[in-house]
């Protein structure tokens, strides 16, 4: 039972003694409001709330590229077209993007996956979508292709293997936006030695000296050389200058006896064989 209220009385100090017996009655007996009021957590206590995962809905070219998968898996790269073998290697360098309007517009802009493939990244990267580390991994996938069939020729006899040596110098060279000189040093046997670019010049001109050509065969001790060059315009029809050029080479090497085999001018659409000319 509530007790009653203590009369009012001071203390010798002043202090009320009702107001004591009051707070007193507090402390020994409090309020049962305070036992049903909301209590706050301690920290400790406090147990974080983790955030829910919303699964989002998968993008639209996932089951597209499931596809494309599996049609190359059974039915081999006769299956796709160009813009679609692109496909399948742009999927893996970029993960979360349709890459099918990528693939599309590089076809476009480069005429097929040599032209790509053979870009300078620089103007790959001109394409919407191909960032510096795409292009750059373009321009891997195209070396490693290089590679394979330079190894073809390594070890052979370059003359018995001469679909090899054009599929290697277009590979190589017949979609560069610039002019390349490059000579196939050969032993005693016609084997290569070594494949060097000797000048790069501009879209129509590369300047070369037939001494330092010379000079450098006789430093890796070949015997036979091959000249090639490519024309960035895409017709490998040879100049004037291309044909004198040749002629001072092999007036050149001949005394020292250094054999050219032959001048091969490489384009997007085909090559010229300067021996198959009757110009050697």
């Amino acid at each position: 039972m509530p007790q009653p209220p203590l009369p009012s009385s001071k203390t010798s100090d002043g202090s009320d003694e009702r107001a004591e017996a009051e707070a007193q009655d507090d402390f020994l007996f409090p309020d049962e409001r305070g036992f049903f009021a909301e209590q706050a957590p301690k920290p400790g206590n406090v147990k974080k709330s983790r955030p829910v995962k919303v699964e989002e809905p998968p993008a639209h070219y996932h089951g597209h590229r499931d596809r494309l998968r599996n049609r190359y898996r059974e039915h081999g790269d006769t299956a796709l077209a160009d813009y679609e073998i692109l496909e399948l290697l742009l999927f893996r360098l970029i993960p979360r993007r349709d890459t099918k309007p990528i693939a599309k517009a590089l076809i476009d802009r480069f005429g097929n996956l040599a032209g790509v493939f053979g870009a300078e990244a620089g103007l790959l990267q001109e394409v919407k979508g191909v960032g510096e580390s795409v292009a750059l991994d373009l321009k891997l996938i195209a070396s490693v292709g290089q590679r394979i069939l330079k190894s073809e020729l390594r070890g052979k006899q370059v003359l018995s293997s001469w679909s090899s040596v054009i599929d290697y110098c277009h590979a190589a060279m017949a979609y560069e936006a610039r002019e390349q000189f490059r000579i196939l040093f050969l032993d005693k046997r016609n084997a290569l030695i070594a494949d060097e670019v000797q000048g790069r010049g501009t879209v129509d001109h590369t300047p070369v000296y037939p001494r330092e050509v010379v000079r450098r065969a006789l430093e890796l001790s070949a015997t036979a050389i091959i000249l090639v060059h490519n024309h960035p315009s895409g017709d490998p029809t040879p100049s004037r200058a291309d044909i004198d050029m040749t002629k001072t080479i092999i007036d050149t090497a001949k005394p020292l006896g250094i054999t050219v085999h032959d001048h091969i001018i490489i384009g997007k659409d085909g090559h010229v064989s300067f021996r198959g000319l009757r110009l050697i």
